[in-house]
C-alpha cells in the first residue's frame, strides 16, 4: 500500500497507523488486505463482508480468550476497515512447532478445550448448520467455490461429488445432529499462536460463533494432517494424526468430521 492510499484511509484509521512500518500478510486466503504492524494489524476488506459480526464477537471475547481486540472499526462505500490488536506468538505450523508434533499436539488439543469451556449462553453469532448450508447455496449459485482448493477426491470423475451442486445436495439431505459450542470457524495452524510453550491467542476470528463442536475439531484435524504429509510443501515425520483425539480425550466421530470438511469445501 503507497503512502497515498494511506491517506486516503479514514480519518479513525489514519491516525493510528501514518507514517508507521508495516507488512503485507498473504498468508490468509480470505481475499482481505492485511497490514501487520508492531503492534497491530489492519483489516481492510471489501464489501459487502461479514466484518460486523466479527467485530461483534471480537468484543464479546474479550477476557474470555486470547484474541485480537478492536481498537477502530470503520466502513465507507466500498470497504471495511478493522485495526486490532496484535497478538503474540508463532503460528502453529512454524516449522519449529511442525519439527516437535509430540509438543504441538497437545497445544492444538488445548486451543479446542479453551473454545469449547466458554459460556455461550448470551454469545450473539449462531452459526448453525441451516445458516451455512444457505451461505453455501449462495456461493455455489453464483459460481464463487473454487474446487482447485478442494481435496483431490471431492469433485471430478473420480470423486465423490460430480460437482458443487452435488455436494451441496448431499450436505442438505444428511444435516448431522448439532452439539453446539463456541467455534473459532477457521481453526486452522496459522490461526493459532504460540509462545513460551502455550497458547498466546486466536487470529482471524471472522467467522466465530456458536456452531457444532465437530466443526473445529475437523478443520483442526484436516490442518494438522496436510501440515505434516507435504499437501503444502514439505513431509515432516513422526506425527500420528489420531493422537489429536487422544489428546482430546474422545473418540472421533468419523461421520460428522467428514460432514464439517465436505461442508468447508464450498467456502
Amino acid at each position: 500500500m503507497m503512502d497515498s492510499q494511506i491517506q486516503s484511509l479514514p480519518e479513525a484509521i489514519r491516525k493510528y497507523i501514518e507514517g508507521r512500518e508495516y507488512t503485507i500478510d498473504d498468508m490468509g486466503k480470505s481475499g482481505s488486505k492485511v497490514l501487520i504492524f508492531e503492534d497491530m494489524v489492519l483489516k481492510i476488506t471489501d464489501k459487502p463482508c461479514d466484518d460486523k459480526d466479527a467485530v461483534e464477537m471480537m468484543r464479546w471475547l474479550e477476557g474470555k480468550i486470547p484474541a485480537p481486540q478492536v481498537i477502530v472499526f470503520e466502513e465507507d462505500d466500498s470497504y471495511s476497515y478493522l485495526l486490532m490488536t496484535k497478538v503474540r506468538g508463532k503460528v502453529a505450523c512454524d516449522k519449529y512447532y511442525l519439527e516437535r508434533p509430540k509438543e504441538l499436539v497437545p497445544l492444538l488439543s488445548k486451543s479446542i478445550k479453551m473454545l469449547q469451556s466458554i459460556d455461550i449462553t448470551d454469545c450473539p453469532v449462531v452459526k448453525n448448520v441451516d445458516r451455512e448450508l444457505k451461505k453455501a447455496a449462495y456461493r455455489v449459485k453464483n459460481g464463487l467455490v473454487d474446487i482447485s482448493d478442494a481435496e483431490p477426491d471431492t469433485f471430478g470423475e473420480n470423486g465423490r461429488f460430480r460437482d458443487p451442486e452435488e455436494l451441496l445436495s448431499w450436505l442438505q439431505e444428511n444435516r448431522p445432529p448439532y452439539e453446539p459450542v463456541l467455534s473459532h470457524g477457521d481453526l486452522c495452524l496459522p490461526n493459532i499462536l504460540i509462545e513460551k510453550g502455550n497458547i498466546s491467542g486466536f487470529i482471524d476470528m471472522g467467522n466465530c460463533g456458536i456452531a457444532d463442536k465437530w466443526e473445529d475439531i475437523a478443520i483442526l484435524y484436516r490442518s494438522l494432517r496436510h501440515n505434516f504429509d507435504g499437501t503444502y510443501g514439505k513431509i515432516y515425520p513422526g506425527l500420528e494424526p489420531d493422537s489429536f483425539f487422544e489428546e482430546l480425550g474422545i473418540e472421533p466421530d468419523r461421520e460428522k468430521i467428514d460432514y464439517y470438511i465436505l461442508l468447508d469445501e464450498l467456502f
